[in-house]
Protein backbone atom coordinates (compact mmCIF):
# COMPACT_ATOMS: atom_id res chain seq x y z
CA UNK A 1 0.00 0.00 0.00
CA UNK A 2 1.47 2.98 -0.68
CA UNK A 3 1.35 6.46 1.93
CA UNK A 4 -0.62 8.12 0.11
CA UNK A 5 -3.70 5.23 0.35
CA UNK A 6 -2.59 4.82 4.30
CA UNK A 7 -3.96 8.10 4.89
CA UNK A 8 -7.34 8.11 3.39
CA UNK A 9 -10.77 6.31 3.84
CA UNK A 10 -10.25 4.83 0.44
CA UNK A 11 -7.86 5.26 -2.17
CA UNK A 12 -6.77 4.87 -5.91
CA UNK A 13 -3.06 4.31 -7.31
CA UNK A 14 -2.18 4.82 -10.86
CA UNK A 15 -5.25 3.07 -11.85
CA UNK A 16 -6.32 2.08 -15.00
CA UNK A 17 -9.72 0.12 -16.68
CA UNK A 18 -9.70 -0.71 -20.11
CA UNK A 19 -12.54 -2.56 -22.08
CA UNK A 20 -12.31 -4.68 -25.31
CA UNK A 21 -15.39 -3.71 -27.74
CA UNK A 22 -14.92 -5.28 -30.70
CA UNK A 23 -11.42 -4.74 -31.78
CA UNK A 24 -11.52 -1.48 -30.05
CA UNK A 25 -9.92 -1.25 -26.68
CA UNK A 26 -11.37 1.54 -24.27
CA UNK A 27 -8.73 3.18 -21.76
CA UNK A 28 -11.66 4.19 -19.25
CA UNK A 29 -9.68 5.25 -16.49
CA UNK A 30 -6.05 6.54 -17.32
CA UNK A 31 -4.00 6.44 -14.07
CA UNK A 32 -5.79 7.84 -11.76
CA UNK A 33 -4.77 8.22 -8.54
CA UNK A 34 -6.45 10.06 -5.80
CA UNK A 35 -7.43 9.80 -2.01
CA UNK A 36 -10.87 10.63 -0.36
CA UNK A 37 -10.76 11.45 3.28
CA UNK A 38 -13.09 10.24 6.44
CA UNK A 39 -16.11 13.12 7.00
CA UNK A 40 -16.04 14.66 3.75
CA UNK A 41 -18.83 14.93 0.78
CA UNK A 42 -16.95 14.77 -2.59
CA UNK A 43 -18.49 14.56 -6.08
CA UNK A 44 -16.91 12.86 -8.62
CA UNK A 45 -18.39 14.64 -12.21
CA UNK A 46 -17.43 15.50 -15.82
CA UNK A 47 -19.32 14.61 -19.17
CA UNK A 48 -20.75 11.52 -20.68
CA UNK A 49 -17.79 8.66 -21.07
CA UNK A 50 -15.74 10.76 -18.75
CA UNK A 51 -15.36 7.48 -16.60
CA UNK A 52 -16.36 9.15 -13.05
CA UNK A 53 -19.03 6.05 -12.86
CA UNK A 54 -16.16 3.50 -13.83
CA UNK A 55 -13.95 5.12 -11.02
CA UNK A 56 -16.48 4.88 -8.59
CA UNK A 57 -17.40 1.18 -9.53
CA UNK A 58 -13.67 0.12 -8.91
CA UNK A 59 -13.25 2.37 -5.81
CA UNK A 60 -16.92 0.21 -4.36
CA UNK A 61 -15.40 -2.52 -5.55
CA UNK A 62 -18.02 -3.32 -7.73
CA UNK A 63 -15.55 -3.58 -10.73
CA UNK A 64 -12.18 -4.89 -10.97
CA UNK A 65 -9.45 -2.09 -12.50
CA UNK A 66 -6.70 -3.69 -15.15
CA UNK A 67 -4.14 -2.48 -13.32
CA UNK A 68 -3.41 -0.01 -10.45
CA UNK A 69 -4.48 -0.56 -6.65
CA UNK A 70 -7.50 0.46 -4.84
CA UNK A 71 -7.68 0.75 -1.03
CA UNK A 72 -10.80 0.65 1.08
CA UNK A 73 -10.55 1.14 4.91
CA UNK A 74 -7.44 -0.32 5.41
CA UNK A 75 -8.07 -3.27 2.86
CA UNK A 76 -6.62 -3.41 -0.52
CA UNK A 77 -9.07 -4.85 -2.69
CA UNK A 78 -7.44 -6.28 -5.38
CA UNK A 79 -6.51 -10.47 -5.21
CA UNK A 80 -9.22 -10.78 -2.85
CA UNK A 81 -11.59 -13.68 -3.74
CA UNK A 82 -15.04 -12.57 -5.13
CA UNK A 83 -16.65 -14.36 -1.46
CA UNK A 84 -14.44 -12.06 0.50
CA UNK A 85 -14.85 -8.78 -1.89
CA UNK A 86 -18.39 -9.58 -0.74
CA UNK A 87 -17.86 -9.15 2.88
CA UNK A 88 -15.76 -5.84 2.41
CA UNK A 89 -18.54 -4.34 0.65
CA UNK A 90 -21.18 -5.54 2.89
CA UNK A 91 -19.44 -4.15 5.83
CA UNK A 92 -17.27 -1.45 4.89
CA UNK A 93 -20.09 -0.10 1.91
CA UNK A 94 -23.16 1.55 1.59
CA UNK A 95 -25.21 2.61 -2.17
CA UNK A 96 -27.25 4.69 -3.51
CA UNK A 97 -28.27 4.13 -7.14
CA UNK A 98 -30.17 6.28 -9.23
CA UNK A 99 -32.69 3.45 -9.53
CA UNK A 100 -33.17 2.88 -5.74
CA UNK A 101 -32.33 -0.56 -6.36
CA UNK A 102 -35.18 -1.64 -3.19
CA UNK A 103 -36.45 -5.40 -3.20
CA UNK A 104 -40.10 -4.95 -4.38
CA UNK A 105 -41.54 -7.76 -2.03
CA UNK A 106 -39.90 -6.46 0.99
CA UNK A 107 -41.32 -3.56 3.17
CA UNK A 108 -39.56 -0.02 3.50
CA UNK A 109 -38.25 -1.11 7.35
CA UNK A 110 -36.95 -4.52 5.39
CA UNK A 111 -35.10 -3.10 2.69
CA UNK A 112 -33.30 -0.98 5.24
CA UNK A 113 -32.63 -3.63 7.89
CA UNK A 114 -30.90 -5.85 4.77
CA UNK A 115 -27.51 -4.98 5.00
CA UNK A 116 -27.45 -5.29 8.86
CA UNK A 117 -29.47 -8.73 8.26
CA UNK A 118 -27.14 -10.14 5.90
CA UNK A 119 -24.45 -9.82 8.07
CA UNK A 120 -25.84 -10.77 11.28
CA UNK A 121 -25.57 -7.75 13.45
CA UNK A 122 -28.23 -6.24 15.67
CA UNK A 123 -29.95 -3.25 13.86
CA UNK A 124 -29.18 -0.24 15.62
CA UNK A 125 -32.87 1.15 16.81
CA UNK A 126 -31.19 4.55 17.40
CA UNK A 127 -29.94 5.04 14.48
CA UNK A 128 -32.49 3.87 12.61
CA UNK A 129 -35.15 6.54 14.49
CA UNK A 130 -32.82 8.98 13.57
CA UNK A 131 -32.34 8.17 9.66
CA UNK A 132 -36.55 7.54 9.86
CA UNK A 133 -36.68 10.73 10.99
CA UNK A 134 -34.55 12.83 9.45
CA UNK A 135 -35.78 11.38 5.94
CA UNK A 136 -39.08 11.90 6.95
CA UNK A 137 -39.93 8.15 6.33
CA UNK A 138 -41.26 7.45 9.64
CA UNK A 139 -45.25 6.82 8.68
CA UNK A 140 -43.86 4.40 5.93
CA UNK A 141 -41.94 1.47 7.27
CA UNK A 142 -44.65 -0.76 6.64
CA UNK A 143 -45.31 0.01 2.97
CA UNK A 144 -43.36 -2.01 -0.09
CA UNK A 145 -41.53 0.13 -2.16
CA UNK A 146 -44.61 0.16 -4.94
CA UNK A 147 -46.77 1.81 -2.83
CA UNK A 148 -43.88 4.82 -2.48
CA UNK A 149 -43.26 7.48 -4.89
CA UNK A 150 -39.76 8.13 -6.20
CA UNK A 151 -38.44 10.59 -3.73
CA UNK A 152 -39.81 8.21 -0.57
CA UNK A 153 -38.13 5.26 -2.69
CA UNK A 154 -34.67 7.09 -2.25
CA UNK A 155 -35.11 8.03 1.16
CA UNK A 156 -35.39 4.56 2.31
CA UNK A 157 -32.23 3.96 -0.19
CA UNK A 158 -30.52 6.56 1.84
CA UNK A 159 -30.94 4.90 4.99
CA UNK A 160 -30.24 1.36 4.21
CA UNK A 161 -27.20 2.89 2.72
CA UNK A 162 -26.36 4.45 6.20
CA UNK A 163 -27.70 2.15 9.19
CA UNK A 164 -25.37 -0.32 8.83
CA UNK A 165 -22.63 2.53 9.81
CA UNK A 166 -20.49 1.94 6.62
CA UNK A 167 -16.75 3.36 5.78
CA UNK A 168 -18.19 5.10 2.56
CA UNK A 169 -21.30 5.51 0.78
CA UNK A 170 -21.53 5.82 -2.81
CA UNK A 171 -23.86 7.25 -4.60
CA UNK A 172 -24.48 6.62 -8.13
CA UNK A 173 -26.33 9.69 -9.99
CA UNK A 174 -28.73 9.59 -6.55
CA UNK A 175 -31.15 12.77 -8.40
CA UNK A 176 -31.15 11.34 -11.82
CA UNK A 177 -35.07 10.31 -11.48
CA UNK A 178 -36.13 12.43 -9.50
CA UNK A 179 -37.88 15.90 -9.37
CA UNK A 180 -36.10 18.94 -8.86
CA UNK A 181 -37.60 19.17 -5.36
CA UNK A 182 -36.88 15.53 -4.10
CA UNK A 183 -33.33 15.71 -5.33
CA UNK A 184 -32.71 19.40 -3.50
CA UNK A 185 -33.89 16.82 -0.24
CA UNK A 186 -31.25 14.19 -1.07
CA UNK A 187 -28.38 16.28 -1.54
CA UNK A 188 -29.23 18.22 1.22
CA UNK A 189 -29.74 14.61 3.28
CA UNK A 190 -26.46 13.58 2.14
CA UNK A 191 -24.49 16.65 3.09
CA UNK A 192 -26.09 16.42 6.72
CA UNK A 193 -25.02 13.02 6.82
CA UNK A 194 -21.34 13.97 6.46
CA UNK A 195 -21.38 16.96 8.59
CA UNK A 196 -24.13 15.58 11.37
CA UNK A 197 -23.04 11.93 11.63
CA UNK A 198 -19.48 12.36 10.39
CA UNK A 199 -19.95 9.60 7.22
CA UNK A 200 -17.60 10.04 4.19
CA UNK A 201 -19.98 10.39 0.82
CA UNK A 202 -18.40 9.59 -2.50
CA UNK A 203 -21.22 11.05 -4.89
CA UNK A 204 -21.00 10.49 -8.97
CA UNK A 205 -23.15 12.99 -11.31
CA UNK A 206 -23.13 15.13 -14.19
CA UNK A 207 -25.34 17.65 -12.83
CA UNK A 208 -23.12 20.77 -12.02
CA UNK A 209 -26.20 22.33 -9.25
CA UNK A 210 -25.53 18.77 -7.61
CA UNK A 211 -21.57 18.42 -7.80
CA UNK A 212 -22.00 22.36 -6.20
CA UNK A 213 -23.50 20.66 -2.70
CA UNK A 214 -20.23 18.77 -2.08
CA UNK A 215 -17.36 19.85 -0.32
CA UNK A 216 -15.07 18.98 -2.94
CA UNK A 217 -15.46 18.19 -7.13
CA UNK A 218 -13.14 15.99 -8.63
CA UNK A 219 -13.68 16.52 -12.27
CA UNK A 220 -12.44 13.94 -14.80
CA UNK A 221 -12.73 13.87 -18.68
CA UNK A 222 -10.92 11.18 -21.26
CA UNK A 223 -10.41 8.94 -17.90
CA UNK A 224 -8.00 11.76 -16.39
CA UNK A 225 -8.83 14.21 -13.18
CA UNK A 226 -8.28 17.56 -14.61
CA UNK A 227 -9.50 19.33 -11.70
CA UNK A 228 -9.78 19.42 -8.10
CA UNK A 229 -11.94 21.82 -7.09
CA UNK A 230 -12.92 22.96 -3.02
CA UNK A 231 -16.83 23.53 -3.48
CA UNK A 232 -16.67 24.37 -0.28
CA UNK A 233 -14.61 27.48 -0.18
CA UNK A 234 -17.32 28.58 -3.12
CA UNK A 235 -15.40 27.81 -6.08
CA UNK A 236 -17.36 27.87 -9.26
CA UNK A 237 -18.22 24.33 -10.15
CA UNK A 238 -20.78 25.01 -12.77
CA UNK A 239 -18.07 26.88 -14.98
CA UNK A 240 -15.86 24.43 -14.51
CA UNK A 241 -18.03 21.32 -15.50
CA UNK A 242 -19.36 23.68 -18.42
CA UNK A 243 -15.68 24.28 -19.33
CA UNK A 244 -14.76 20.75 -19.38
CA UNK A 245 -18.15 20.11 -21.69
CA UNK A 246 -17.13 22.36 -24.28
CA UNK A 247 -13.69 20.99 -24.93
CA UNK A 248 -14.81 17.40 -25.27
Amino acid sequence: MSAAAGEHIAAAVDLVKIYQQGQARIRALDGVTVGFVRGQFTAIAGPSGSGKSTLMHCLAGLDSPTSGQVVLDGTELSGLSDRTLTRVRRDKVGFVFQSFNLLPQLTALENIALPVTLSGRRLDQDLLGHLAGVLGIGDRMAHRPGELSGGQQQRVALARALVARPAVVFADEPTGNLDSRSGTDVLDFLRRSVHDLGQTVVMVTHDPRAAACADRVLVLADGRIVDDIDAAAGADVTRALTGVGRTR
